[in-house]
């Protein structure tokens, strides 16, 4: 036993070695995901056509405002109009039809309302309309098996439809081939979405995608729950039928940012498409209406920090009270793109272009599969180190077991397994990092006496580089593990964040309170015979409440208050990429100032627990795959920088502190 026991401890310089074996290994498939994250530049705006008609129904004169909308959108550079699947009561908004049902109808006959008939009467407003829109809505109620019949109302020809008028309106068709034709002669690319809610027909969709390609359609994006086939590949494989008519007329998908679900079927289409996909942002109605500069700075910043390329601009008519009229948002959405919000010179001058949205260029060199491996040998060595520090007798076991566990996965459950091992290297790499600090700490309070001050603040900052850098060196094996331009594009996304922000906090907790004495036991059984008082319960309480609303803020879906915002737009136009508040604001002077104290006042390791959210910080930076790697590594190194400038402030602030204590302390006891 004892010998195993020596086995373990000395088997962590070999540990430590496969680590940086890895981290070398990890460094080509880096600059692989480098390669193509920068390989996609251009970033388009899109309109919603559909928002536009509605805001033009509430216009004296609907088609000249449709008409001057579209030459402003377009001069201000939004380059595509995005069509849904048109329905008759959008062919009617359009004033393309006017619809009756069969009450209706003999109301204006002036006749007895039919006792047994419930259909739904189409009047076309001239030839042209009837000519292109007519055989659309025959073909899709046809398909239906809905009977449809001419008619003609005042000798304007139209179609019977044997159906009632509320399900009629709810059939979606062919996108409106007149307004199509219009879009394209303004110089507009189009951009179909599609729903699948109709039965999927392999004849008339084959006939539709080679229609869009020959109209220069590049991108579709779909509508509702599930990408088009989905509901009936499991009986006519119509996802698969769907994904190669796609690829055989070079025709891409767009995947929406921030749903509240994914919709059905777009990982297994992205796949079939070699992953020709562009992410989307969609400014909702209501945001359409924000501050000119907001909406400015929403698409800097997704354009420059998560790799959006396509942005959908959605538009909704409002009652105002105020002025007593009807207002819409297009002027304010115009005047974000070009003067005062000026989007488009923001973006370009962060070295895009504005044009065509285009999917990122896949790299993925032959040798990466073998580096990979040996980064999964590191990552393994680094998770075994971490136990070693706690269980120093099962750092061997933990090596071996974790190796074979790791052949195992990869074969049965690979996307599980790289999500995995990156979610515990990255704990293991800020957990190691602040267990190092705390023991340097420990050795250093044998000499706090006689120490002077300047040694103090420079065992400070010396530790607080060494601390950052082995909390950096999980990074590596996250970025490599997790290279996947499935994670670019949020078709898969890295699971385990909250437990990422709480596991090394609790694991560093953990180490000071009951590793720090030396004797595990005598430590374990002081506290189970420690009194509860009520001071210790409300202690617990208020850690309690901190950290709840601490895993609150974490993630995407963390709340920001209003002042945060500023304040973080303020960092943002001042060094071009934000650091993270927790990080410069709050742990990284705390690492510095508690390191500091820890060497004199030994109880002040403590602070270490609220440091290690800086180092977990920035790992948890790079976890953020859609997020390119210049800007997370910049963040990270913005952070330490201005922490530390912060840091050797506090440390001034407690000397003055101190000083005055000392000072003024005896005449207070007094």
């Amino acid at each position: 036993m004892q010998k195993w026991k020596q086995w373990s401890k000395s088997s962590r310089k070999w540990l430590w070695i496969l680590v940086i074996v890895g981290i070398v290994a990890a460094i080509p498939v880096i600059y692989d995901r480098y390669q193509t994250e920068t390989s996609a530049n251009q970033v388009e705006f899109v309109f919603d056509y559909r928002d536009l008609v509605d805001i033009a129904a509430i216009q004296a004169h609907p088609n000249d405002y449709i008409n001057e909308q579209l030459d402003r959108l377009k001069d201000a550079g939004v380059s595509t109009m995005a069509m849904f699947e048109s329905t008759l009561d959008e062919f009617q908004k359009s004033r393309r039809i006017t619809l009756y049902s069969s009450i209706d109808l003999a109301k204006q006959k002036n006749e007895l309302i039919p006792v047994n008939e419930n259909f739904t009467y189409v009047v076309f407003t001239n030839e042209e309309n009837a000519r292109e829109i007519s055989p659309i809505i025959e073909q899709t109620f046809q398909m239906l098996e809905i009977e449809v019949k001419p008619w003609t109302y005042e000798n304007q020809t139209g179609l019977m439809i044997e159906t009632p008028m509320e399900n009629a309106v709810l059939k979606p068709m062919q996108s409106d081939p007149i307004t199509f034709n219009m879009l394209r002669s303004k110089g507009f690319i189009i951009m179909p979405r599609l729903a699948d809610s109709l039965p999927y027909d392999p004849d008339y969709m084959e006939s539709l995608i080679s229609d869009y390609a020959s109209e220069g359609v590049q991108r579709v994006l779909f509508e509702g729950e599930s990408v088009k086939g989905y509901n009936d590949q499991a009986a006519q494989m119509s996802l698969n039928a769907f994904a190669e008519l796609l690829k055989e007329h070079n025709i891409g998908i767009a995947t929406i940012e921030n749903l509240k679900a994914p919709q059905l079927g777009l990982k297994q289409l992205a796949y079939a498409l070699d992953y020709n996909v562009v992410r989307l942002y969609s400014l909702s109605d209501a945001d359409a209406a924000l501050d000119v500069q907001k909406i400015a700075d929403r698409f800097t910043l997704a354009s420059k920090d998560r790799n959006i390329r396509m942005f959908y601009l959605n538009a909704a008519p409002s009652r105002n009270a105020t002025k007593a009229m009807i207002t819409d948002p297009m002027d304010n959405l115009i005047h974000s793109l070009v003067d005062p919000g000026n989007a488009i010179d923001k973006i370009e001058s962060n070295g895009f272009t504005i044009g065509p949205a285009e999917s990122f260029d896949v790299v993925d060199s032959s040798y990466q599969r073998i580096f990979k491996l040996i980064v999964v040998i590191g990552a393994v060595a680094f998770i075994s180190l971490m136990i070693s520090y706690f269980f120093p007798i099962l750092t061997i076991s933990a090596f071996i077991l974790g190796v074979i566990g790791s052949a195992g996965l990869i074969v049965l459950k690979p996307t599980l397994f790289e999500q995995a091992l990156a979610l515990f290297v990255a704990i293991s790499g800020p957990t190691i990092a602040m267990l190092l600090a705390v023991r340097k700490v420990n050795g250093l309070n044998l000499q706090a006496v006689e120490m002077k001050l300047s040694r103090r603040v420079m065992h400070a900052i010396v530790l607080y580089l060494k601390t950052a850098i082995i909390s950096m060196s999980a990074i590596p094996f996250v970025v490599a593990l997790l290279n996947n331009v499935t994670y670019q594009l949020m078709i898969e996304q890295f699971r385990g964040v909250s437990l990422l922000h709480f596991a090394p906090i609790a694991l560093t907790g953990l180490y000071i309170v009951l590793y720090r004495g030396g004797n595990l036991r005598q430590q374990l059984g002081n506290i189970l015979r420690s009194r509860i008082t009520i001071l210790g319960v409300i202690v617990v309480g208020v850690i309690g409440v901190v950290g709840w609303y601490y895993l609150q803020r974490t993630g995407n879906a963390g709340s920001v208050s209003s002042i945060e915002l500023t304040f973080r737009s303020l960092m943002e136009n001042t060094f071009g990429v934000r650091p993270r508040n927790k990080e410069f604001l709050l742990a990284h002077p705390i690492f510095l100032l508690g390191i500091f104290m820890s060497i004199k006042y030994r109880n002040a390791i403590y602070l270490m627990v609220i440091a290690v959210i800086g180092q977990l910080s920035m790992v948890d930076t790079f976890a953020h795959i859609h997020t390119p790697l210049t800007i997370s590594l910049v963040r990270n190194l913005l952070g330490l920088g201005l922490g530390l400038i912060i840091g050797l402030i506090a440390i001034v602030a407690w000397q003055i502190i101190e000083g005055c204590w000392k000072r003024w302390s005896p005449r207070l006891t007094r």
